[in-house]
This record gives C-alpha cells, structure tokens and sequence, in this order.
C-alpha cells in the first residue's frame, strides 16, 4: 500500500471508529490507521470475522458488539472519534437472499444507527463502505460510471447497500454531515477468511490447499474487477482526509477484468492442486458476466491509482494463508460437510 504523507499526518493522534475491522478491509485499514498514528475503535461483532485477524498493536481498541446495539454503539461513540470508517455489513448476495430481515437490519437500521449517532457526536467525516458490484445492476455498460445507477437490483444486499448510500446523501444535506461514499469492487487479499457467503478467491485458495476441485458457477468466462485490499485501504485514507471527496460517491477498483477460469488455473498452478475444476449451475441472482468499473473519478476527487498487479497481490494471499494455515481451517465457515460446502460456494457479486 503507498504511504502518503498527508493523510499520515492527518490521522496522527486522532480517534477513529472502524466497524467491521475484524474483517479484511477494516483489519487492514485499522492497521494502517494505528501505523500512521491513529488511537484505532474497532467495533465488530464477529459474526463473519475472527479475533485473531484484529491488528495487536499499540492505540487499537477493539470491542466486540454489534452496530444495531445501543449499549456497545454507546460505548464506541463515548470515545468522541472524529472519522467514522463503517465497513460493517451483513454480507453478502446469497447471504442477504438466505436471510433478507436480518440484512434490512443490520445495513439499513444499522447505518442508520451509526449516521444518528455520528451527527448526535459531532463527527467530523463518515465514510461508508458501498458495493459498486450492488449499484448498478446488470444492464450498465461497461466500464461501469459513477452517473449509472439501477433501481432493478438482483439481492437485498444490493438493495440495502444503495438505501445506506441514500441515507448517506440525507445527512450529508440535511444535517451537514460530511459523508464519503467509495463502492467497492471485488476486493482480495490477506485477512478474508473463507466460507459459505465469503469471496471467491479466499474460497479457491482454501479448496485448492485442502486438494479439491474448484467450483466455477457458470462457464469460467465470468469476468470480475478484482481490488487488492491494499488499494483499497489507500482509498479510504485519501477519502478520509480530502475535501474533494465529501458528498460524493466512486469506485474504488483496478479498472482490470480478470475471467474466472484464469483465475481457477493461477491458483490451482501456485498451490499445486490436482483435483482441476467443477462447473455448476449459474445462481438466479448473478446477472453480471462481466464486471469491469471506471476508477476515471477517483483518480480526479482523491488521486486514486491502484499499484498492485493482480498476480503479485494473489501471491501474496496465497503466501497469507500459508503462514495461517492452523488459524484459517480452524476457522472457516462453512456449512456441514465438505461436500455441501462446495456447492453452497459462489462467485460474490459484491
């Protein structure tokens, strides 16, 4: 990730509150946060995290707690941050299509919580964590812009994370909150734990090391927009701290398409699987082919530029989960039994 002077200075001796920093993004977002200075709030309910992923360094606070609970939002809150990073969510497509109450909740009420609280505390930038691969349903031309939206959307995932952009928009004009809304793409890298709702990357690297075959929904010709985390994490900073970017919303991506079966091959060749590829049935909800956002708006608001190279960042996740191999098949979350778990996995949409 590039360091930049600025946003380091910035965050120096500020508190900021990460929800959902248990989890890939936010644990590699609080990391560098606490790096550059930062006294880091966590708040995460480990749900879909685990507490071994959270960053042991010095000013990371962590406490475990949901976003819809008063108590623990009161606590997080009593700490006066000045930035608030919510990258909390009930993730992710099938997921929300399994249990759509419970994602209403947690990323419609749940927002909404954290934006009421944000405004009641004085919080000086609210940046919140959207789906680009949720925005802009399946007809958008490709490269996916920011001017492009759809109201036919495929999950309640998709749903609630356009409803807590419009919630973003409301407090920004009605209460003069300074919100900041980055849409994320296909994000990877070391942190995501794999499991049954999880990505398809982490999902593929752990098959591939356990010697099974990899799942392919579809025909492989999928393309998807896949972001280092990295990348992703330096976006956020710049987000945090420029004035360019409040009010407003951008992908954060590579601008790259990379199709799924180039994908299955590069893992199965750097963890030496034998057990090939299986293809399964496309999933109703999964109407994007291909994938493939415009970072042209980012680069004008924050300077944006992702530097990692797609096969240089998969080398390193691979290299993660070797290092916490122990730690990561311990705590995969899947359903009961393997072959069930293969079935149930998927390429994310967002």
């Amino acid at each position: 990730m590039q360091q930049d002077g600025n946003y380091v200075e910035f965050y120096k001796g500020k508190k900021i509150l990460v929800t959902g920093g248990a989890g890939a993004i936010g644990s590699n977002l609080a990391r560098a946060l606490a790096q550059a200075g930062a006294r880091v709030i966590i708040l995460d309910s480990l749900s879909s995290a685990e507490r071994w992923n959270i960053p042991s360094l010095p000013g990371v606070l962590f406490v475990e707690g949901d976003i819809r609970d008063e108590v623990k939002l009161k606590r997080v809150f009593f700490e006066r941050p000045r930035v608030v990073f919510h990258l909390a969510a009930f993730f992710a497509n099938q997921n929300s299509v399994d249990h759509p109450e419970i994602d209403l909740e947690v990323n419609g009420m749940g927002t909404l919580r954290l934006l009421e609280y944000s405004v009641l505390t004085g919080v000086d930038r609210f940046v919140y964590a959207s789906s680009g691969c949720s925005i802009y349903g399946s007809d958008a031309p490709l490269p996916l812009k920011e001017e492009f939206i759809s109201m036919h959307l495929s999950t309640p995932y998709q749903i609630t994370k356009m409803l807590g952009e419009l919630y973003c928009n409301f407090f920004y004009h009605h209460y003069g909150l300074k919100t900041v809304k980055p849409r994320f793409f296909n994000s990877y890298g070391p942190g995501e734990v794999p499991g049954q709702y999880r990505n398809v990357i982490p999902n593929f690297i752990y098959w591939a090391m356990k010697g099974l075959p990899l799942p392919i929904t579809g025909t492989g010709e999928e393309t998807r927009d896949f972001t280092y985390v990295g990348d992703i994490v330096d976006g956020l900073l710049h987000a945090g701290v420029m004035e360019s970017a409040v009010g407003e919303e951008f992908n954060l991506a590579s601008g790259r398409e990379t199709r799924i079966i180039d994908l299955a091959h590069m893992i199965i060749d750097a963890t030496g699987d034998k057990a090939g590829i299986k293809f399964a049935q496309r999933r109703k909800w999964d109407t994007h082919p291909r994938l493939q956002a415009s970072i042209d708006k980012a680069r004008s608001l924050i300077g944006y530029e992702p530097h990692t190279e797609f096969e240089e960042g998969l080398a390193n996740t691979v290299q993660w989960f070797q290092e916490n191999w122990d730690k990561i098949e311990t705590s995969a979350r899947f359903g009961p039994g393997v072959s069930s778990a293969v079935r149930e996995m998927t390429i994310k949409q967002g």
